[in-house]
């Protein structure tokens, strides 16, 4: 086994799980800072794998990587990278599908906690000096409330199960091609939005699911109803979700993505709202998580440098040219 595997981009503090996978092995690891594809095909030539965080990875680069067998991505979205572009020039790509699968069901529970407790509510009226529990009523007894789940592979599954432990219904809806099923009851998007007293998107980014809650969606809610996001921002249309809050539509949201991310001038007048609870893209994060995030992408890396296939496709590379 040899080879070189080229970090593309990463905001961690660390590699070190990354070389302690790698250690032992005839692997060259180089750790980039890459902005832009043009910075990748630049500087990535002589790359096997490629282990990649945010910047694109599209068919132009890879066809100024003629080496490159291989792109994991950091994390389960794989919308930064073109994969069919990837798998018709035969380059495998994978994510790692369950590194923090509980992290996010945990944080999903979180938010939806705070916003159907009136946790965050309380807080704010609190620290503005009020004593008095009016800033949240009316709350409502959970075992009396439906959750709907809406994309049942992994995480979804994990909610799901978190949301029936505390007595609530739970409606689910699969995007097509969705992995395996919850046991939950299974309705069609539209009924679910308009049954659910909150509703979760565990959905992955794609062209048929950008802004898949948009305004026609959110009129289906109901005004008493919360929007919990802990997937992609693009699931979410921005402008329409501030607008639904802002008219009294939806009763809040609990958000740990956004459409753009740091914030825009957009995306920061929805975090702020007071009827938000919003999260920098944390949920994703414990230091088990960041762990075994780093040190499965390394894995994949020496599986398919050793001449077999990733643990976690999800393309299916055609010959290699």
């Amino acid at each position: 086994m040899a080879g070189v595997v080229v970090i593309t981009d990463c905001d961690h503090d660390n590699v070190d799980p990354e070389r302690a996978v790698l250690d032992g092995h005839d692997v060259q690891l180089r750790v980039l800072a890459c902005r832009t594809p043009e910075e990748v095909a630049a500087q990535a030539g002589d790359a096997d794998v490629l282990l990649n965080q945010y910047v694109p990875i599209t068919g132009e680069v890879l066809d100024a990587l003629p080496r490159c067998r291989l792109v994991v991505r950091y994390g389960v979205g794989v919308d930064n990278v073109e994969v069919e572009a990837a798998a018709e020039r035969g380059v495998w790509v994978a994510n790692v599908p369950d590194y923090g699968r509980d992290e996010v069901a945990d944080h999903t529970l979180a938010l939806a906690m705070s916003l159907l407790r009136g946790v965050a509510v309380l807080d704010r009226s609190v620290r503005d000096g009020t004593w008095d529990l009016a800033p949240a009523r009316p709350l409502r007894r959970l075992s009396a409330l439906t959750w709907g789940v809406v994309g049942c592979g992994a995480i979804g599954t994990a909610v799901a199960g978190r949301a029936a432990a505390l007595g609530m219904r739970v409606l689910g809806y699969d995007l097509p091609q969705a992995r395996s099923a919850p046991d939950v009851e299974r309705v069609g998007l539209e009924e679910l939005l308009a049954a659910a007293d909150l509703v979760s998107l565990h959905a992955a980014l794609t062209p048929g699911s950008h802004h898949l809650i948009g305004a026609e969606a959110l009129g289906r809610m109901r005004p008493t109803a919360f929007l919990v996001n802990t997937a992609r921002g693009g699931l979410v249309d921005t402008a329409a979700l501030l607008a639904g809050l802002e008219a009294g539509e939806l009763a809040g949201a609990g958000l740990d993505v956004l459409e753009t991310e740091p914030p825009d001038e957009l995306g920061w007048r929805l975090a702020r709202h007071p009827r938000v609870v919003a999260t920098p893209h944390a949920a994703w994060y414990s230091e088990e998580a960041f762990v075994t995030l780093k040190s499965e992408a390394a894995r994949e890396a020496l599986r398919v440098l050793a001449g077999g296939r990733p643990r976690s496709p999800v393309n299916s590379p055609a010959a290699r040219r």
